[in-house]
């Protein structure tokens, strides 16, 4: 499935419109936040090659975990004044789900993440996912999911059961429960098609909701990709040809 095109369709399917987004990267340079800031002068990769190195990376990832180690104190020194993150990863709060680990041992400096249960896109995820693309140049926005998602797995038990959450805990998975309603299948396989759905939905939110990805996408600079991590084999699953 591409998540490159079809903005038509996108904004018949999201079913949330955030005000003022456009406006987050003016906020920010409020702030006195550099509008570009670049660790290294090497030339920064296309999606497509960003892409192929979080590909290879989970490779790595899967057939040698402890290999994945890195010279923290050296790079920290590197990158102490400036980032240039190639990847943007939005993805699930979930203690067992570490990106900079799950996609080979990437170090400091390289990823721009934006985590809550359930990997919901929401208005502080959308203005991290605008900053970190228009500001800081990562070509690649990840969505990814993950088996046994507990917040999607709460949503799926409202929609079979009926259960009540209390605090902020129900109003925060809302934006799942219509993807859970959405699934024909109530059977074993319920809470994984719904973390699917749920990444897939995101990506999509992120091109209808922000005019600064949709841009950034049609011109080429942006992929934004859905994907889905197997907490038991270590793999992570694209939604789209690498």
């Amino acid at each position: 499935m591409c998540f490159e095109c079809n903005s038509t369709r996108l904004n018949r399917r999201s079913f949330v419109k955030l005000a003022g987004l456009g406006g987050a990267a003016a906020a920010f340079a409020n702030f006195g936040l550099p509008t570009a800031a670049f660790a290294s002068d090497a030339p920064a990769p296309t999606p497509d090659e960003a892409l192929a190195k979080l590909v290879e990376g989970n490779r790595k990832f899967v057939t040698d975990a402890e290999a994945c180690s890195a010279n923290f104190s050296k790079r920290r020194t590197e990158v102490a004044k400036s980032q240039a993150p190639w990847a943007i990863v939005v993805t699930c709060s979930d203690s067992r789900v570490v990106p900079e680990l799950v996609f080979g041992g990437v170090t400091l400096g390289e990823f721009f993440v934006a985590r809550n249960a359930g990997n919901v896109i929401d208005t502080d995820v959308l203005g991290t996912i605008e900053y970190g693309a228009e500001h800081l140049h990562s070509p690649l926005v990840v969505v990814m999911g993950h088996k046994r998602c507990g917040a999607v797995s709460a949503a799926c038990e409202v929609v079979t059961k009926g259960s009540k959450l209390d605090g902020s805990i129900g109003k925060m998975i809302q934006p799942i429960l219509p993807i859970a309603l959405a699934q024909a299948d109530r059977g074993d396989k319920f809470i994984d098609n719904t973390v699917h759905a749920n990444a897939v939905n995101g990506a999509e939110r992120i091109l209808a909701e922000s005019e600064i990805v949709s841009r950034l996408v049609a011109e080429g600079k942006v992929k934004v990709v859905p994907a889905y991590y197997d907490l038991d084999s270590g793999a992570v699953e694209f939604m789209q040809k690498a």
